[in-house]
């Protein structure tokens, strides 16, 4: 057989072995598409204690849904000091510990539990009683997720969306490094006052059907390390321990070795 012919094969052998680092390795053996549409997964996260929520509310007669707004300022003041025309500001929220708001005009209202959607649907039923076809906004404006570990841009991720799953989470923070171990990706969710764990796969496309798969906010993601990067850990650890025993040596030696000059000289 030729160079060339062995050349060949070893390459085409090479080409033909999914590489450790990519994920969804058995995404051609499995009905992908039919897994998720069998089994549909939910992404509209719950209203929870101390979420903050932006609650806007409009119609076609601005004057008609004013009142449901929180916070009215003044941007303009006469030279007597009167206001001459208000702006409303940006209506938030703080759900307390009982998972209630309080409104303008509606008062208290319980939202821990509901999506936004069935927030907004709850509230545009109520103030139609008194307004015509009312718009109503509902959007969680603390939604952030942290993520952490083996991954290049570690930290805090901001959502601006309500739809942001755990392979959102990893790009978001710039893609595992080479050392992330791929199949233990660790969540971290707080649900009904209780911590929860649930670890991903990311070699096996089943991940697109997971319940988990969309996450929530403050929700914590870990990327174990692999081996590799415990073993390297450990052996700079110990390396680091021998260096600095045998510099605390070296410096006791030193002081020993100038005492004994000096009572020699003397």
């Amino acid at each position: 057989m030729s160079v060339a012919a062995v050349a060949a094969v070893a390459l085409a052998s090479c080409s033909s072995q999914h590489s450790h680092l990519s994920y969804f390795r058995d995404i051609d053996s499995i009905a992908v598409t039919k897994t998720v549409m069998e089994s549909p997964v939910s992404y509209s996260p719950k209203i929870q204690p101390d979420d903050e929520l932006y609650i806007r509310v409009s119609s076609e007669i601005p004057e008609a849904t004013a009142q449901y707004n929180s916070y009215m300022v003044p941007t303009t003041t006469a030279s007597d000091g009167k206001e001459t025309s208000t702006t409303p500001q940006l209506a938030t929220y703080l759900v307390d510990s009982k998972g209630d708001v309080t409104m303008p005009i509606i008062g208290t209202v319980h939202v821990a539990g509901l999506t936004t959607e069935q927030l907004r649907d709850r509230l545009t039923q109520t103030i139609s009683h008194d307004v015509k076809d009312p718009l109503v906004t509902v959007r969680i404006m603390n939604f952030k997720v942290d993520v952490a570990g083996e991954v290049k841009k570690p930290g805090p991720q901001n959502v601006t969306t309500e739809r942001f799953s755990i392979l959102d989470a990893i790009t978001a923070a710039g893609d595992l490094t080479e050392y992330g171990e791929r199949n233990n990706v660790l969540l971290i969710r707080e649900e009904n006052g209780k911590r929860i764990a649930h670890r991903f796969n990311l070699n096996s496309a089943e991940i697109l059907s997971d319940p988990y798969f969309y996450l929530r906010p403050n929700d914590y993601v870990y990327v174990q390390p692999n081996s590799i990067r415990q073993d390297n850990s450990k052996y700079n650890q110990n390396n680091a321990y021998k260096i600095s025993v045998i510099s605390t040596i070296v410096s006791g030696c030193s002081v020993i070795a100038s005492l004994v000059i000096a009572l020699t000289i003397k």
